[in-house]
C-alpha cells in the first residue's frame, strides 16, 4: 500500500523517535508496515525513507538504492560520489558513529522537502550498530553515498531534517539544481 510522505511543518519530522522492541518488530503490523515502506520508497523514487516520512515515531528506516536509479547518473557522477547499488534492508533503533574526520559535500534532497535541493556536508565513512526487521542485531561499514544515505535516515529519527545542516545560500529548487549546480564539482 502507498503511505502518504508527509511534508516539513509536521510535527513529527521534528520529535525524536521511540525505539521498538524485539516483540514490536516482529509484529504483523510492523513487518506490513516495513513493506508498505518499501514500495512507497520505490513508488516516489527514493533511497531512503524513515518511519516519521510517514507520520510515525518509530525508529525505523527502509534504505535501497537501486541499480536501475543508477542507470540515469552519469558514471563520472556516481565515481564522484561513490555511489553503487545498495540492496533494500531495514535499520531499526540505529546508532551511528562517523570512522574518521573526512567530511564530504553533496547536494542532497528529501522526500520531506519535495522539490528542493541543498549542499549538505556529512562524514565520508560511518559505522551504524541496529537491529534488522527479523530483530537481529547488525553493523554496517559504509562510506561515500551510502553513507549519506544512512546518516540523512538517522537523522530523520532524531527529528533532523537536511535543511538543519545544509548551506542555506546552496538551497534550490531541483529545476534550478539541474539548470546550474548540477555539472559544477562539490567541496570534498
Amino acid at each position: 500500500m502507498r503511505l502518504k510522505i508527509v511534508q516539513t511543518g509536521e510535527p513529527v519530522l521534528r520529535e525524536p523517535a521511540r525505539p521498538l522492541t524485539p516483540k514490536e518488530i516482529l509484529s504483523a503490523d510492523i513487518q506490513r508496515l516495513i513493506a508498505d515502506m518499501r514500495d512507497t520508497m520505490r513508488d516516489a523514487p527514493g533511497v531512503g525513507l524513515a518511519a516519521p516520512q510517514i507520520g510515525l515515531g518509530h525508529q525505523l528506516a527502509v534504505i535501497e538504492d537501486r541499480e536501475d536509479l543508477l542507470k540515469a547518473v552519469s558514471p563520472d557522477e556516481l565515481a564522484d560520489k561513490e555511489r553503487t547499488g545498495v540492496a533494500f534492508h531495514v535499520i531499526v533503533n540505529p546508532r551511528i558513529t562517523p570512522v574518521g574526520d573526512e567530511k564530504i559535500e553533496f547536494f542532497e534532497g528529501c522526500l520531506s522537502v519535495a522539490g528542493f535541493m541543498a549542499a549538505v556536508a556529512r562524514a565520508h565513512r560511518v559505522r551504524v550498530e541496529c537491529l534488522d526487521e527479523n530483530a537481529k542485531p547488525r553493523v554496517i561499514e559504509a562510506s561515500g553515498w551510502y553513507a549519506r544515505i544512512l546518516q540523512h535516515e538517522i537523522d530523520h529519527l532524531n527529528g533532523t531534517l537536511y535543511i538543519d545542516r545544509m548551506h542555506p545560500r546552496s538551497f534550490t529548487t531541483l529545476d534550478n539544481y539541474s539548470r546550474h549546480w548540477r555539472s559544477k564539482p562539490t567541496t570534498k
